[in-house]
């Protein structure tokens, strides 16, 4: 009889090291260790299903430590600046994550396949088994979009053969439209057993929008790198209008407070995620609602005038950066902002909002907006004591020497920087893999390349607007927002057909902070260098994915950082060096200005339970890397220079 522990062999070499049983519904066995005979699909599809949700130990470290902290979707340097954690990367690798994952979806598909091989299966096994190619094809791309080239096989042998990253893209790519066809008419699955499918309930026609979804995903994913491949596949994905569209059809799981797979993937208290200066730059003037018709009364005091910067303070802000805020504590709320940000973060004291979070709750430090600045030598002999209450201010990462030690703003973060809102906290929401508005970020990006797509840039552009501000339940600012041609601080504005460039410059007002002069600064649009030599600014394909970034915030960051890996954009800006960043090396004084993929991070290194265990299967991976196994070296898809 064989059994069915999964081999993987010297690829996760420690997910021979599986103990415990997951929670199951009505099974307090692990279906790795029972016999084919015995074992059912669905089982193992729970199994692979529920774990990717990342229970708050895994989560904690690649959600939000590794994939949001390297799209900026919160301020934190850590992987943005370079830097990775090898304990972090040897838990999601192996033990009871990335190799559970994959061995138990592989297993469900070979016992599947087999059953129906030799007549043994039931009428719906055919559809459970497709339904697993397509999540398998998910956990695929996951794992190598974090490190690179896999083995396809790794999970059928002791000794797999790796392959390439372009190689395990053209294998899902396949995999995915096969299945979506088998799907098409699929055997309806016993309602008893939709319950192991927490996201569709095993509902064939779901699942076919979802393959095709992540079809158009990934063939934009190629579309730089293998052009003809990237049109053949989407224009096929999408050539019966058979993809996510809607918000009922969006793949999503329910998180629940506790502590397992399903807990919520940001929910860890002593994470502050607050906001990053590059949210913060795009959201700025982004659309041109007024703040005055967002907030309540009560907040209209705080707001400054539209050409206002904030307060200037030299000795406590790093300007060793190309972030245009730099240099700046902004003393209030903005005069215009995308109407998502007030959604997405709360207001520093705004304690009786609904976003507010007392996040760590052992602490006042959430409630507590007065801080010092230091004093710091050739700016003030005094402490400055600033209140940050209804202010709506950041900064960027990186190293600020001694002006970051001042700065009690930059040291403690929590209740001064707009925090994460709870909605995102509380484990309470669904968290979301694939939304209704990708589906037409996609459309509009592959109209723009020429691709027949059955609808326009324009059209798919503001069709994901609109459904990503229905999400947001701010659908009343559309129309306003949609013809805006205001710049945002990047110089990007939201009308689609308005690509005229913002110039190089514009000029603002601001207080001297130490001596409380006023003045006027020239304040630079910052040079992209990495998406058209820095010539561009607000073309369709920056706005597009600008929108695409905003929408995919905070559920998506992996896309957010795949999107930058692959066109540098949205402009994401340089890390601060007023000491230099050991692990950006290319990032001095004399270029900090511009950008360059040297100083963002594009992958993660092998975990070093993967080079010891395997030297020789670490060998042929890094061989088909195509540079140094380091946090620098770009992955096929993503852009060389």
């Amino acid at each position: 009889m064989k059994n069915t522990i999964i081999k993987t062999g010297l690829f996760f070499a420690l997910a021979a090291g599986l103990s415990g049983c997951s929670k199951f519904d009505e099974m307090n066995i692990n279906p790795l260790k029972v016999t084919e005979e015995q074992v059912e699909i669905e089982y193992l599809f729970n199994d692979a299903l529920i774990g990717a949700q990342q229970d708050p130990n895994i989560a904690e470290r690649i959600f939000v430590l590794y994939w949001k902290n390297a799209s900026r979707q919160h301020l934190a340097t850590g992987l943005a600046g370079g830097t990775n954690n090898d304990g972090y990367s040897n838990e999601y690798w192996g033990r009871s994550y990335g190799a559970k994952w994959l061995s138990s979806i592989n297993k469900a598909i070979k016992i599947g396949e087999s059953r129906i091989a030799d007549g043994s299966a039931e009428p719906h096994i055919n559809t459970m088994v497709q339904i697993a190619r397509v999540w398998r094809a998910y956990l695929l791309s996951e794992l190598s979009d974090n490190f690179g080239p896999m083995p396809l096989n790794g999970f059928e042998g002791e000794n797999p053969t790796y392959n390439s990253v372009e190689d395990i893209y053209k294998f899902i790519l396949t995999e995915l439209k096969d299945a979506s066809n088998k799907l098409d008419n699929a055997t309806k699955v016993p309602e008893a057993k939709n319950k192991f499918d927490v996201a569709y309930n095993f509902d064939a026609a779901s699942w076919r929008k979802y393959a095709n979804s992540l079809r158009m995903r990934y063939a934009i994913r190629i579309s730089e790198v293998a052009p003809q491949i990237a049109k053949t596949e989407f224009e096929d994905a999408v050539k019966d209008g058979i993809y996510i569209k809607t918000a009922a059809e969006m793949f999503k799981v329910q998180e629940k407070s506790g502590w397992d797979p399903l807990t919520g993937v940001m929910s860890r208290e002593w994470n502050g995620q607050v906001l990053s200066a590059t949210l913060n730059n795009i959201y700025l003037g982004l659309g041109g609602i007024k703040s005055t018709d967002q907030l309540a009364t009560s907040f209209h005091t705080s707001i400054k005038p539209e050409n206002y910067v904030g307060k200037r303070l030299l000795g406590h802000y790093s300007v060793k950066t190309n972030d245009p805020s730099a240099g700046y504590f902004f003393d209030g709320l903005p005069h215009s902002i995308d109407p998502r940000a007030y959604k997405t973060f709360y207001i520093p004291g705004d304690v009786n909002s609904s976003t507010w979070i007392n996040y760590p709750s052992w602490t006042d430090d959430a409630k507590t907006t007065k801080v010092n600045l230091n004093p710091i030598q050739g700016f003030n002999t005094d402490t400055l004591k600033l209140d940050t209450k209804n202010t709506w201010s950041t900064t960027a990462i990186g190293d600020f020497g001694a002006k970051g030690t001042a700065n009690e703003i930059r040291s403690v973060q929590i209740g001064k920087i707009p925090g994460l809102a709870s909605q995102f906290r509380r484990s309470e929401a669904k968290r979301i893999f694939f939304a209704a508005w990708e589906s037409y970020f996609l459309l509009a990006e592959a109209s723009l390349k020429g691709w027949t797509t059955g609808t326009t840039a324009q059209a798919a552009y503001e069709d994901g607007i609109k459904a990503n501000f229905e999400y947001w339940g701010v659908s009343q600012h559309l129309s306003t927002y949609l013809a805006s041609e205001d710049f945002n601080r990047v110089g990007t504005s939201v009308k689609f057909t308005h690509t005229t460039e913002p110039g190089n410059t514009h000029q603002m007002s601001y207080v001297d902070g130490y001596t409380s002069t006023t003045g006027t600064a020239s304040i630079a649009y910052p040079v992209n260098s990495i998406y058209k030599n820095g010539t561009i600014r607000n073309d369709a394909l920056t706005k597009i994915i600008t929108q695409k970034y905003i929408a995919n915030m905070p559920w998506l960051p992996l896309e957010a950082w795949s999107d930058h890996r692959r066109l540098g954009l949205p402009f994401f800006e340089n890390p601060a060096i007023e000491n230099p960043l050991p692990n950006l090396p290319d990032l001095n004084n004399g270029n900090f200005m511009t950008n360059n993929i040297k100083f963002f991070p594009q992958r993660i290194p092998y975990p070093s339970n993967f080079r010891t265990a395997s030297p020789d299967g670490y060998a042929q991976a890094t061989s088909l890397l195509g540079g140094e196994d380091k946090v620098l070296t770009p992955l096929w898809w993503a852009k060389k220079n």
